[in-house]
């Protein structure tokens, strides 16, 4: 072969390498910048279920990348000098799928980080605790995907079917709980046969029902009993909570709403629990509860009044009017906006932190659009003292301050239910960064 036919033969390889190339290049700094964007907010630990990445078994095939649900919404997973690396902490919401299309395993699925650790229930691999009898599916054994939870929720009644607990006289199965997790049990449970009760402490949808209405609900298809595949994405929290409410209503679920379990006690093999309105025994338990079901309450004077809430359900209930929005998360930064974007409210975003480190970028986005414009005040290093009827009390660093008021929203997160686990027996461990 001549040097004319060698080159010939060698330039469109060369062009098709030097395109490559450029296009990792590209992605590289892409993706480099969008973390550096991620660290300088301080946006770096995970809320739940994550990848961890090991990049000594990772070829940078982008496979992980291509695979994550949230890709086209946010940067969670990139590859930065040809490795995959977790880009946006804040919005990985535990889909696994990354894990299963990597090809060359380098990508372990856990909880919590090293600087900041998770409680979760030890729990077996049929979801039952070391409490025999009572087993955890959902958002308190860390998976708080709608997708993941409604699957759980279903595995684990039909692990509860085949451990053959039954006592006599008793239900087979008391659900705690009538979020995904506990429809998806209770739709189970009413397929498979089996005698059983759901209560729930607020209302259908669990913590799907507090979030803001119009809200977009990140979902995937799922196959749930009874009812069939459930073909949902990027539905609305209303036309969610409707097709759930059909599903219930239509399969003549037994689900207690306004009903908040306050003892748990076994005797005899079976378990006696006492909720606000009633009593049962039953053989097992299903806890498909929350994480963070009790509001953290900000111990004020006032906070008692009417006006007080721990929830924003619909913005326009607020026109025209003052209202106090309080925490620094996701929660609290939507709702401010939320109401500020009405154009005829004042509002007020009250936190004590000197930066929303925790809340995701397209929320401080948000709020600083809304602050730019003038319809909504960011007060930082700030905490409410007192509560009035027609009037808020904040400190301001060292200056004191006092607003007209209608509204206080408190959205400082919720309290964990680790005391109630305790209290029944359940073995609760906190995960640094592991599976």
């Amino acid at each position: 072969m001549d040097s004319w036919s060698l080159v010939l033969y060698l330039l469109p390889l060369a062009v098709i390498t030097a395109i490559y190339l450029s296009r990792q290049r590209r992605i590289h700094v892409r993706h480099l910048h969008a973390l550096e964007e991620t660290v300088a907010a301080g946006m770096t630990e995970p809320a739940s279920l994550h990848p961890l990445i090991d990049a000594s078994k990772c070829l940078g095939c982008g496979a992980c990348v291509k695979a994550c649900p949230e890709t086209s919404h946010h940067d969670v997973l990139g590859l930065i000098n040809g490795k995959a690396v977790l880009i946006g902490p804040t919005d990985c919401i535990g889909h696994g799928a990354c894990k299963t299309a990597c090809p060359f395993d380098a990508i372990t699925l856990v909880f919590g980080t090293e600087r900041r650790g998770l409680d979760i229930p030890v729990l077996k691999p049929n979801f039952e605790s070391n409490v025999q009898g009572v087993f955890v599916a959902g958002e308190l054994g860390g998976m708080g995907l709608i997708k993941n939870a409604l699957t759980q929720g279903q595995q684990a009644l039909e692990a509860i079917a085949k451990a053959g607990l039954k006592r006599p006289g008793a239900l087979d199965v008391l659900i705690v709980g009538a979020g995904p997790a506990g429809l998806a049990a209770s739709l189970t449970a009413k397929k498979m046969g089996l005698s059983y009760q759901t209560v729930e402490q607020d209302s259908l949808g669990g913590a799907v029902f507090q979030y803001p209405r119009g809200k977009v609900v990140m979902t995937a298809p799922v196959e749930l009993p009874i009812v069939g595949k459930v073909q949902f994405r990027n539905t609305s929290k209303e036309e969610l909570l409707k097709f759930w409410t059909q599903a219930s209503k239509g399969n003549d679920l037994k689900i207690r709403y306004q009903e908040r379990v306050e003892s748990v006690e076994k005797k005899d093999g079976a378990f006696h629990v006492r909720t606000s309105t009633h009593q049962y025994v039953t053989s097992t338990i299903l806890l498909a509860i929350g994480r963070r079901g009790t509001p953290r309450k900000l111990g004020v004077p006032g906070e008692e009044l009417p006006k007080v809430v721990y929830r924003l359900i619909d913005p326009e209930q607020y026109q025209g009017q003052e209202v106090v929005v309080v925490g620094g998360g996701d929660s609290a930064l939507e709702a401010a906006a939320s109401i500020a974007e009405l154009g005829s409210t004042k509002v007020y975003l009250s936190y004590r932190g000197e930066a929303f480190q925790r809340a995701k970028l397209r929320n401080r986005q948000r709020v600083d659009a809304a602050s730019a414009k003038g319809q909504l005040k960011v007060l930082l290093n700030s905490q409410i003292r007192e509560i009035r009827p027609e009037e808020v009390i904040l400190k301001q660093s060292d200056k004191e301050m006092r607003l007209r008021n209608d509204a206080v929203i408190v959205s400082a997160g919720g309290i964990l239910p680790n005391d109630f686990l305790k209290s029944i027996g359940i073995e609760v461990e906190t995960k640094f960064g592991t599976a």
